[in-house]
């Protein structure tokens, strides 16, 4: 089939992009505070504990190594799920123009998946495994979909900008949603309530918060792609399978973009492993007790989103990747005062670096993969984009563990292969060119 080359000059603004206004720009970025909430109560606190100390617990014939190792088998699976179908479910967005519906249906699937795990009791194993598979799955999948409008939305540069307020937005969602949990929690423990009461109505207290702040994103956010001729003599997973092994043949042409999305890789992996250990690490190694804990972690979500937003600007101004630069050698000083932590105050520095950088290196990283996309084909780029964020979130914290395992407990030694991601991840970024990638975004190749 012939390929149609048009050229669309970076400053002509599309007539597309220009209908966007303020209370749209609003949904899209409301629904990064709708999802947020997800996995700050599910994966980092609240539930996560639950299921290793209650559902899988000692009582119930589970040795609490293996209790772990089976949170972390839902988690990865769900990972690895997400990481395959992620580039397809993109595409075919992309060739069909329904990436709201499909969001609204991850969304749906996470919501319920999410208030389903309420009836998670002890010994449920088995259900509370599928049901976080599930809305991990479901998760991952509306972050992939969510991101794929950013290119239809504003001009390229002003991407950075709002991503920055998407993940702002994102983590004041994810602040109040624990927040709201937490008083329902400590409430309940004055009246003498267990926690197989009070975790699932945090569960859903989690779902409802979700479900309403999403509201305004599937209310006023619109659909711009404009749908591909179908032929119906081939299925749209065929199609999209194609169209994405041709994306992998053109990697000379979006060299930068594929640059990216391996040096993206490398530091996110490190990104990941902070993320699912950081807890445990100030827990074990610091001695932080629960409610040391959860003020650390809503201290770190604050200053996560202060990170965003500040370098959603700084980006616009000076570049993704200086930007990106910067965040990487936040992380890098960060891990080493972790590393070297011997006081209390110690962790309390590392743990607010850590929140600085990492709203800024999320929230640009999503950016450039937008700048470096072809606007017909953000879905798929940015499914892309999603399969390497979900492979690292395996392979981060896989290394962390293997390391503390070989180590025989040694977080201080495991946390140096997070400071070599971040490393490597500086040394790679220096060889994308952020005007070369977008150049190569603004020649529309069409099958």
């Amino acid at each position: 089939m012939k390929q149609h080359q048009t050229i669309r000059s970076a400053d002509e603004p599309s007539s597309v992009i220009a209908k966007a206004g303020f209370r749209e720009l609003l949904a899209w970025a409301f629904y990064d505070f709708a999802n947020s909430g997800y996995t700050t109560v599910v994966q980092t606190t609240i539930f996560s504990a639950y299921f290793v100390g209650v559902v899988a617990g000692v009582e119930q014939g589970v040795t609490p190594g293996l209790s772990t190792l089976l949170w972390s088998l839902a988690i990865g699976l769900a990972n690895f799920v997400v990481m395959i179908s992620g580039p397809l479910l993109g595409a075919i967005a992309d060739h069909r123009a329904c990436k709201k519906r499909f969001l609204l249906i991850s969304s749906i699937g996470c919501v319920t998946a999410t208030a389903s795990l309420a009836w998670v009791g002890p010994g449920d194993v088995g259900l509370g495994m599928v049901l976080v598979t599930v809305s991990a799955i479901m998760f991952a999948s509306g972050e992939n979909l969510i991101a794929a409008f950013l290119p239809e939305l504003v001009q390229e540069e002003n991407m950075g900008r709002l991503s920055g307020y998407g993940w702002s937005l994102g983590y004041f969602g994810g602040l109040l949603t624990l927040g709201i949990c937490l008083a329902y929690i400590t409430w309940a423990k004055q009246q003498g309530l267990p926690a197989t009461h009070f975790v699932p109505v945090s569960l859903l207290i989690t779902a409802c918060i979700f479900a309403l702040a999403a509201l305004p994103t599937f209310i006023w956010l619109r659909e711009r792609a404009i749908p591909a001729v179908w032929d119906r003599s081939r299925s749209s997973l065929h199609i999209s399978y194609t169209r994405l092994v041709h994306t992998f043949k053109e990697a000379a042409r979006f060299r930068d973009l594929f640059w990216f999305l391996i040096t993206l890789g490398v530091y996110q992996s490190g990104v990941s492993t902070v993320i699912v250990l950081a807890a445990i690490y100030a827990q074990e190694v610091m001695g932080f007790d629960t409610q040391a804990l959860i003020v650390l972690i809503m201290v770190v979500n604050v200053t996560a989103a202060v990170g965003a937003f500040i370098c959603g600007h700084l980006q616009d101004r000076i570049g993704s990747v200086p930007t990106l630069a910067i965040t990487l050698v936040i992380w890098i000083v960060a891990v080493i005062v972790a590393i070297l932590a011997k006081e209390t105050l110690d962790m309390w520095i590392a743990g607010n670096l850590i929140g600085l950088a990492m709203g800024a290196s999320q929230a640009v990283g999503r950016a450039l993969v937008s700048k470096f996309s072809p606007v017909e084909r953000t879905g798929e780029f940015l499914g892309l984009w999603g399969l390497v964020n979900r492979l690292s979130a395996i392979v981060g914290p896989l290394s962390y563990g293997l390391i503390n395992y070989w180590s025989q407990g040694n977080h201080r030694m495991s946390l140096l292969s997070t400071l070599v991601f971040f490393i490597v991840g500086l040394a790679l970024l220096i060889k994308v060119n952020e005007s070369r990638g977008k150049a190569a975004a603004n020649i529309n190749v069409a099958q």
